[in-house]
C-alpha cells in the first residue's frame, strides 16, 4: 500500500517560536501561512508541518498523490481506496473520507499507542 509522502505534523504552542527553532536546524518554509496557523517546512530529507491550534497531538501524516518535493504525482492510490483496504483489514477510523466523492479528502486512524495518523489527500 502506498500512502504517499510522509511528514510529521507538530502541534505547536507558538508558530513563530517553532519556526525560528526549526530554521536553526536547517529547515526552510516550503508552504503554508503562519497567519492562518500553519507552515510546512523542509530540509533536504525531511518535511514537517507546524500547526498552531489545529491538532491536539503531534500527528504522523501521509499525503497520497504527493511526491517528496510536494509535486502532484501522475499515478497514486486514491485515499478512498486506501480507506477501503484498511477497513477490510479491520482498522478502525477516528474520521473517514466520504467514499462517494473524489478529489481532496482525509481520514484518520489512531495507532495502538494513541498516536494519530492522518491520511490527507490534496489532489
Amino acid at each position: 500500500m502506498d500512502l504517499g509522502n510522509f511528514s510529521v505534523s507538530l502541534a505547536v504552542a507558538d508558530i513563530s517560536v517553532s519556526r525560528a527553532f526549526y530554521e536553526k536546524l536547517g529547515f526552510e518554509i516550503f508552504g503554508g501561512d503562519a497567519s492562518q496557523g500553519w507552515l510546512i517546512m523542509k530540509c533536504p530529507n525531511c518535511v514537517i508541518g507546524l500547526f498552531q491550534g489545529m491538532f491536539e497531538k503531534n500527528t504522523l501524516t501521509f499525503n497520497p498523490g504527493w511526491g517528496a518535493a510536494g509535486q502532484t504525482l501522475d499515478t497514486f492510490t486514491d485515499i478512498r481506496e486506501i480507506q477501503k483496504m484498511l477497513k477490510a483489514d479491520g482498522v478502525t477510523f477516528a474520521s473517514e473520507a466520504d467514499e462517494t466523492t473524489s478529489g481532496p479528502a482525509s481520514c484518520m486512524v489512531i495507532d495502538p499507542d494513541g498516536n494519530p495518523i492522518l491520511i490527507d489527500q490534496h489532489v
